[in-house]
């Protein structure tokens, strides 16, 4: 990598680096844009722990003064919690950000893109962006699905946002050749709730079968991730029942109001907190904690599992 190449990792990343630790990397949006401060910084935080505890690295990543920063210090991460004008990054913003020396929080595709240039394989996130309703008329469908089918990225989700028309979401990953992988139960979950009425394409019930399928795509030289659809702790969820009509009022509420492109996934995420009296906040960062423990475990599988290999294969060659 060229000197000059826009790429700083923390001191605790370089060190995992150097040990060849478990690395998972962790999105900024939900800092600058998904939470006022300062619960945004100690949300952060808490996330970055249940990495820690479930026995791997976190590498929270944004863009500072146009650097792009693997894992942030305790005082970058309150900066950018503080920042007023972050951009807020996908792949078509990102190299603009870098070349005007800007700062801005990474979405799902271009945290998927820093990890891949960090060599980090796993990133958790709390939901994937998709295919947004009315999008055969608005082709309103989020960059996050092709990054999918592009960057060799493990991406650990509780599914696409439920504000999303789900049954077209995976239409798309099926046609781009995206392996969506149900932890635990047969079914599609919906971020808030466990169940979404749909089937789950694949099914795979623990971090070592994930980790191997991702190491078994490396061996292929299969391009894109995997997503890997975590439904959200049963205490935690917001049954189907009870948040589908939510979801369609505040939907109503963004056509009444002609909210349209970017706009829409904030409103409603801000609408449904306020017709749920905060109850769909909880739930977003329970399951976000959830999956930081799952990406942890699957990451240290792939460490294990990689060296193992390299490992036999020494000893065949010996």
């Amino acid at each position: 990598m060229p000197a000059d190449f826009p790429l700083i990792f923390s001191d605790e990343v370089q060190r995992a680096r150097a040990d060849a630790r478990p690395l998972v990397a962790l999105e900024s949006t939900i800092i600058t844009h998904g939470m006022p401060f300062p619960q945004n910084v100690e949300t952060a935080r808490r996330v970055e722990q249940r990495v820690r505890a479930a026995g791997a690295v976190p590498a929270t990543i944004a863009v500072m003064a146009g650097r792009i920063r693997i894992g942030l210090s305790d005082a970058e991460l309150e900066a950018l919690g503080r920042a007023r004008e972050a951009m807020k990054l996908s792949r078509a913003d990102l190299a603009v950000c870098l070349a005007n020396g800007r700062t801005g929080a990474t979405t799902v595709a271009a945290t998927m893109i820093a990890a891949a240039l960090a060599g980090i394989d796993v990133f958790a996130t709390g939901g994937i962006g998709g295919v947004h309703r009315g999008a055969e008329s608005s082709f309103d469908i989020s960059a996050d699905l092709h990054e999918l089918a592009q960057t060799r990225v493990t991406v650990v989700s509780a599914g696409a946002k439920a504000i999303l028309d789900l049954p077209k979401t995976l239409e798309v990953l099926e046609t781009l050749g995206v392996p969506v992988i149900a932890v635990g139960q047969q079914e599609f979950p919906a971020f808030w709730s466990r169940s979404s009425g749909l089937a789950a394409p694949l099914r795979m019930d623990g971090a070592g079968e994930i980790a191997a399928a991702h190491l078994m795509r490396v061996r292929l030289g299969l391009p894109g991730g995997q997503l890997v659809a975590n439904p959200i702790p049963r205490e935690a969820e917001i049954p189907r029942e009870v948040i589908v009509p939510v979801i369609e009022q505040a939907l109503a509420d963004a056509a009444r109001q002609g909210i349209a492109a970017k706009a829409v996934t904030p409103f409603l995420l801000q609408r449904l907190f306020e017709l749920t009296q905060g109850r769909s906040l909880a739930a977003n960062i329970a399951l976000v904690f959830d999956n930081a423990r799952l990406a942890a475990q699957i990451a240290a599988e792939i460490v294990q599992q990689r060296q193992a290999g390299s490992q036999h294969l020494a000893h065949r060659r010996a």
